[in-house]
């Protein structure tokens, strides 16, 4: 296909939001413990605030856990990609990448400014060459490495 055809074309499609973990009673059990032994300790120390930001977390927490992800629609045209009601345009973008989690398949967005958050969208394997097509279309594609906080949040499976 042109590129011209590849800027010009727009792909629909269906995904989750993020992509849940299973979590045994073991996991929960864990967090129960952390929670705890942090709370007893800032009630030991007299840190009532941080008590209060350890519930508060662990409260926090287990709503997202919990919480079953919406299914969002998607679709990439020749201005960016719309999740939804929310459109993230390409020229806010510098490069975008693939990123292989087990099965599922995602393309993060990565931002021109340096403080601006990356954008995760996941997609269909079936749909995973039209996809890329059109955002290489517009964008280059670079490796997407994983920073620490994201190395964490996967090994915690949250």
């Amino acid at each position: 296909m042109a590129k011209a055809e590849l800027k010009s074309k727009t792909v629909k499609w269906e995904a989750k939001e993020y992509i849940t973990h299973d979590k045994n009673a073991g996991w929960y059990i864990g967090l129960a413990i952390v929670g705890l032994a942090l709370v007893a300790l800032s009630v030991w120390l007299q840190w009532w605030t941080f008590t209060a930001l350890v519930v508060v977390s662990v409260v926090a927490l287990l709503v997202y856990v919990i919480r079953p992800p919406r299914k969002l629609k998607y679709s990439v045209d020749a201005k960016g990609l719309t999740e939804g009601e929310k459109t993230y345009l390409f020229d806010d973008y510098r490069a975008f990448g693939i990123l292989q989690d087990d099965t599922n398949f995602a393309i993060v967005l990565m931002p021109r400014k340096r403080f601006a958050p990356s954008v995760t969208v996941y997609f269909p394997k079936e749909k995973g060459e039209e996809i890329v097509d059109v955002f290489g279309a517009r964008l280059p594609m670079e490796e997407v490495k994983l920073d620490v906080l994201d190395k964490l949040v996967r090994k915690l499976r949250i």
